[in-house]
């Protein structure tokens, strides 16, 4: 063999086996790391595992802070604000519970609807399903929960970009927002997740009502979710002088849920018209999609000819989810909320005062009415329904006590003997109370009343909170306004609210109630306002007397954090100028736990 050859072939033999030394270390190295690698996944397993969030039993209330981020970090919505929103989305789309429902099925709302008003203590809650491979039970904080369960896409949308910008720059109304939510939140979501919904649907409220389940619009829209009363009634919500599930945390969210799922179906499966239709109504989405259809447009939520305010709506949903997907892109901080139920149903067993119910659970009368806001009285529904929501922690105590109550017990009353004169619905306006409540009391048939008859009447009917007060002054308005005449007044040019009230003998607040809108709004020439001869009378129990009249009564209002004059002026219905007056304030800064005078009109 030539020796050119020869060392051809030599080189040929050495270039191979350099090759295989190669591979062979490539080989060593891949199952070096990938054994590396699977000691890590299981040494992260076990640590998930062990961290399970810790129990909160009768502990008070965590609150959410949202802060600064250190100075450097910018603020603004950017591209890559965006792009994040949208990676999680995309990360986020094996979610928990079933599948939704295909169109035109109600299988899953109904299954949901009849779990929910069920007579047990149970939420009628099912068991999520894992959220990309992650049980929804496993997380310690709520947020993740939520991100987990994202399914709506981002868009690249000025509009959604100039909500974010708003909520950004008023960080203030997202932490108070999720303060109120932290009550509420878990059930919310665990709901989504049984029915298969996006959880991006659980920060609707906050763009409803910032999460107050006290909140009531000129609309006479109300609760966590802001129905009307002509939608709460068609999907169930009960409304009468005790109670108004429209502010029932469970029963307003199974309505909710129910009426957006319908949504869903009826614009075949599309979230974002669905949530516009929750807004403005489905017949005006219809409307505006056949429009579309007839000039041969686009029928997507983007090219649809809307209300102003519903052209707004959903992008302050998609800005908030964007916000909430990743805070620390805009320079905000969320504090973890307990992935875990601030709240247990609990079984009445028929009517009992709330006081006692607060008494025998070991909380405070407060805390009962916020977690129970639909009840509007001292007492719940003799009606039904018969549950109550308390903490966790306070249910086997409210379990063990209640079952030892007899009826005196359960209804804190006072006693009253029949005098001459007296009238059922005289003896009822002096207690606060409604005829058919004392005959309620006392197993009274209708009829006179004897002299000297003893009566059992509800004692301590004016120790409301606030809120609860001006809810019932606005269900007793309504029924003085059906009970009575109506008249209607055209508002000509010039007019305001004010005027027309001074004109008709009206207090302006009352007129305002009345018709659904707030003193301050503008008036437009041909509007009609209705008026009603109890509104027109001298012992209209709405209006706000002077400060000297002796039928006023004291309200002491504890002012909580966010808290305004103006907001405080529209829960009681009087003037900024009046509680400024009534405790010689000489600015207008309040201060958390700092006490108001208000002074309103006695029933």
């Amino acid at each position: 063999m030539p020796l050119s050859a020869l060392l051809e072939s030599l080189a040929a033999s050495a270039l191979t086996s350099n090759r295989l030394l190669r591979v062979r270390t490539l080989i060593t190295e891949q199952l070096r790391r990938t054994h590396s690698a699977i000691l890590l996944a299981a040494a992260l397993a076990l640590t998930a595992c062990a961290h399970a969030p810790p129990a909160r039993v009768g502990a008070p209330k965590t609150v959410v802070r949202i802060t600064l981020a250190p100075p450097g970090q910018s603020t603004a919505p950017s591209a890559a604000g965006a792009a994040a929103g949208q990676a999680n989305s995309a990360s986020s789309a094996v979610k928990a519970g079933a599948a939704a429902p295909p169109a035109g099925s109600s299988a899953a709302t109904a299954a949901s609807g009849a779990a929910s008003s069920s007579s047990s203590d149970s939420l009628g809650t099912e068991s999520p399903e894992p959220v990309a491979g992650i049980n929804p039970a496993d997380y310690a904080d709520l947020f993740d929960r939520i991100r987990a369960g994202f399914k709506l896409s981002d868009v690249d949308q000025q509009a959604v970009t100039r909500q974010l910008d708003w909520f950004v720059a008023n960080p203030d109304y997202v932490q108070q927002s999720f303060q109120r939510a932290e009550l509420y939140l878990y059930h919310i979501v665990t709901q989504l997740e049984a029915r298969g919904m996006p959880l991006e649907l659980a920060l609707l409220p906050v763009i409803e009502s910032a999460y107050e389940p006290y909140a009531y619009s000129r609309a006479r829209a109300m609760g966590l979710w802001q129905f009307i009363p002509g939608t709460g009634s068609r999907f169930g919500l009960k409304q009468n002088w005790w109670y108004d599930g429209r502010r029932d945390v469970i029963e307003s969210t199974r309505a909710a849920l129910d009426y957006l799922q319908y949504l869903h179906d009826e614009f075949n499966g599309d979230w974002l018209l669905a949530i516009a239709g929750y807004n403005c109504g489905e017949a005006a989405i219809t409307q505006a999609i056949e429009f579309n259809e007839k000039h041969h447009r686009p029928v997507d939520f983007w090219h649809l000819r809307l209300p102003a305010e519903t052209r707004a709506y959903v992008p302050k949903l998609l800005a908030m989810k964007r916000l909430v997907a990743s805070p620390e892109t805009y320079g905000l901080t969320f504090s973890p909320i307990p992935n875990e139920p601030y709240f247990a149903r609990v079984q009445t067993l028929g009517q009992i005062d709330l006081r006692v119910a607060a008494e025998i659970a070991g909380v405070s009368p407060d805390v009962i009415y916020e977690l129970n806001p639909a009840f509007h009285r001292w007492a719940t529904d003799p009606s039904g329904p018969f549950y109550l929501l308390v903490p966790t922690g306070a249910a086997p105590t409210f379990r063990a006590n209640v079952v030892q109550l007899n009826p005196d017990e359960r209804m804190r009353v006072d006693h009253y003997f029949v005098r001459h004169g007296d009238t059922m619905v005289r003896i009822a306006r002096h207690f606060g109370t409604t005829p058919e409540v004392i005959r309620e009391l006392n197993d009274l048939p209708s009829g006179a009343l004897v002299v000297g008859t003893e009566l059992r009447v509800p004692a301590d009917v004016n120790e409301l909170p606030p809120q609860v007060l001006q809810a019932a002054a606005r269900v007793d308005a309504r029924d003085r306004w059906m009970l009575h005449p109506r008249m209607r007044v055209v508002v000509h040019r010039g007019d305001s609210l004010w005027a027309i009230a001074r004109r008709h003998g009206v207090d302006v607040h009352t007129l305002a109630l009345l018709n659904g809108i707030q003193p301050g709004d503008t008036l437009h020439a041909g509007q009609r306002l209705m008026l009603t001869a109890a509104s027109m009378s001298d012992d209209s129990s709405y209006d706000v007397p002077p400060h000297h009249s002796r039928h006023t009564r004291r309200v002491t209002y504890i002012v909580r954090a966010g808290d305004t004059l103006y907001r405080i002026s529209r829960i009681f219905q009087v003037t900024v100028q009046q509680i400024v007056s009534w405790n010689r304030l000489s600015h207008t800064s309040l201060w958390p736990g700092e006490h108001l005078l208000i002074r309103l009109a006695r029933r």
